[in-house]
């Protein structure tokens, strides 16, 4: 397979999955927050469409792989210029690249439940890692070692809502202005006195 990225989960061999799986069935708190949530919902005897000879469906690694891949490299197409479109980063996020195609968007995958969607559409699984990863805004945060604050980061993507009220944003782009006046003023009241500049801290502000 093709322009994978080789994580925890993409060399995860299905019998070690299933494996886990049967850890999680003993004691759901003994795996990994992420493994928690994808095998939450799973009844191998009961949903037969997603088992393959009594296993998990193949294209549910799949999709896992694809979720993965959009945290590593999704800040590759991200829309942070406004002027001009982005250029190719070969990021490598088309289905095509894990095995899936435009006929399984309307297939229902558990894996939803790693980005906290539960069971759901693979079209609404890559609208919602489109609108974390691929928006305005991107970050690339996979490579730190330290899971606790790679986790954080994650969830704070993964679950953000944007979607604020025209009046907060207007409010936050009058603090803004102000801050850029303010600096203005002290450079020319206090020209050659040392001072810490806000420049770059507007999210703070």
């Amino acid at each position: 397979m093709p322009n994978l990225d080789y994580s925890y989960i993409a060399n995860a061999h299905p019998e070690f999955i299933d494996n886990l799986y049967q850890q999680f069935k003993e004691e759901p708190n003994s795996v990994e927050a992420d493994w928690k949530n994808f095998f939450e919902g799973f009844d191998f005897a009961a949903d037969t469409n997603s088992m393959e000879d009594g296993g998990i469906s193949p294209k549910e690694f799949q999709v896992l792989y694809l979720i993965n891949a959009y945290r590593r490299k999704g800040h590759l197409e991200a829309e942070t210029n406004p002027i001009r479109e982005r250029k190719d980063r070969q990021a490598h996020l088309s289905l095509d690249a894990f095995g899936l195609s435009d006929k399984d968007l309307n297939t229902e995958f558990h894996a939803g439940s790693m980005v906290g969607l539960g069971k759901t559409t693979l079209k609404k699984i890559v609208d919602h890692l489109r609108s974390a990863y691929c928006n305005t805004i991107g970050a690339e945060y996979m490579y730190i070692l330290e899971p606790e604050i790679r986790d954080w980061i994650k969830e704070k993507l993964e679950k953000r809502n944007l979607n604020l009220p025209l009046k907060k944003k207007k409010r936050i782009l009058e603090k803004l202005n102000e801050t850029v006046v303010f600096e203005e003023f002290l450079h020319t009241k206090y020209i050659g006195q040392k001072r810490f500049s806000l420049e770059g801290g507007e999210t703070t502000i």
